[in-house]
Formats: structure tokens, sequence, C-alpha cells
């Protein structure tokens, strides 16, 4: 995503970006090597590298979207490459963890099982997958700016389950957060962004209420979906013992 304001990956995370990097333990992290799908300005390595990973790839679609967090985040443990999330070009049983925040809705219609396939396949067994995507509910949608104007996909957790399983992983946990606050400061992003170049308006509230509803007990909300997937450890038949 073009960065048309000039964001910086550092800073202290708020709100869906704080909720994120918390709900991936340190054990998924710490002398992990770890894949972040659409990494964006690169935020989300910032906040990692801080947990000691082994290493982290970042990826987004193209390499103007990568001149943010090139510029930025210099670290001997990352590494960045162009690609998309339906065609990984990493090799089988790279990763111990994979993460996607806010992706699965901007790849092409009808390719969602192509990169829950794609993470089956270059994660480790007994690793983990962590996303978020918007939730489907009445307000999430109707509230969706992009979901009126350009269809801007939404899903249900039970969706997001078939995907999983039909991927060959397994739901670990599902959490249902952010609500009204959440919803309008979307609203507000995309509003201060596209039309007047700048950053959110009243920023400050904003990030306040958000931080509430994101600290609210799992499945507290409707307007944003995250699941922890995992890869089941391989099974084989048991060799007799001689």
């Amino acid at each position: 995503m073009k960065n048309i304001i000039g964001e910086k990956p550092f800073g202290e995370l708020t709100g869906r970006h704080r909720r994120s990097v918390s709900f991936v333990p340190d054990e998924d992290i710490l002398n992990r090597d770890i894949l972040d799908i659409g990494c964006r300005f690169g935020w989300c390595e910032v906040a990692f590298l801080k947990r000691d990973p082994k290493t982290m790839t970042g990826i987004e679609v193209s390499e103007d979207d990568l001149e943010t967090v090139r510029e930025n985040v210099r670290d001997e443990r990352v590494t960045l490459a162009v690609s998309g999330a339906t065609k990984l070009p990493f090799a089988d049983r790279s990763f111990d963890t994979v993460v996607s925040w806010e992706v699965l809705e901007h790849i092409p219609v009808g390719t969602e099982h192509e990169m829950f396939s794609e993470v089956n396949r270059v994660l480790r067994p007994g690793g983990s997958f962590y996303f978020s995507t918007p939730n489907a509910s009445f307000f999430s949608n109707l509230l969706d700016p992009a979901w009126l104007i350009a269809g801007h996909r939404h899903y249900s957790a039970s969706r997001l389950t078939a995907y999983v399983d039909k991927a060959g992983l397994t739901v670990e946990n599902v959490e249902i957060l952010g609500s009204w606050w959440s919803i309008f400061s979307v609203v507000n992003m995309y509003v201060a962004k596209w039309l007047f170049r700048r950053s959110s308006f009243f920023n400050d509230k904003f990030v306040r209420r958000e931080d509430e509803e994101y600290n609210r007990p799992q499945s507290a909300g409707f307007a944003n979906v995250f699941m922890h997937c995992r890869k089941p450890f391989e099974t084989g038949p048991v060799r007799p013992v001689v």
C-alpha cells in the first residue's frame, strides 16, 4: 500500500496493531523464523524484533510497497521480498510462525484457499499462523466505506474456519474484537488519509477508545476477527522395535 502520508514503523502501537502483536505469544517469536505476509511499513517487524526472533521475513506485492520498511528497519535478522500471498517464493517448511494482518481481504477474489494452502506448505510441523481480517457483521459491513464502494471483503469466523480446515491446518483460538470506536476510526482514517492526505482527526481520542475496545475479553466485539491456527505434527506408521 502506497505510503501517501509518510507513516513510519516506530512509535507506540495502539488499537488493532497493539492487539495484533500481543496476540502472538513469546513462544512463537523467541528464536523463531517468522514470515510476515503483507508487512506494510514494518510496524510488526519493529515490534517483534524486540522479542528476539531468529529471523523475520516481510513480503509485499511491489518494491514500492517495501520502500518505507527498507529505509527504516535495518536489522540483519530482517529479510524483505516482493511476493503475493498466494504463491510464496519459499521452500517447504521454511518458517516456524507466519503472521498476516488485514491482508486476506485484499488478495484476488476466490484465492483465499490458495493463501491458506501456501501458509501450510511453508510452515514447519507444529508451526503457527496468526492473522486478522474484517469481521462479517451487519454494522462492520455497513459502516465500512470500502465495503460499500469497492466490495472490500469481510469474513465470518465460520467461513475462515472452513478455509483453515481445507488447507490442513487446525484452529487454536478465535477472537472477535473492536466495536463502534474501531469502526468509526477506520472511517476517520479513510477520510483523513485519502481526502486530506493527513493522519486521522482527533487521533488521541480515537486511540484511547480503540485501546479500551481491544482490551476487552475475547469475542467482545464485532469489527475484526483474530485467528490462531496450527499446522499439525506429522504422524506416520509406527515402526516395530527390532
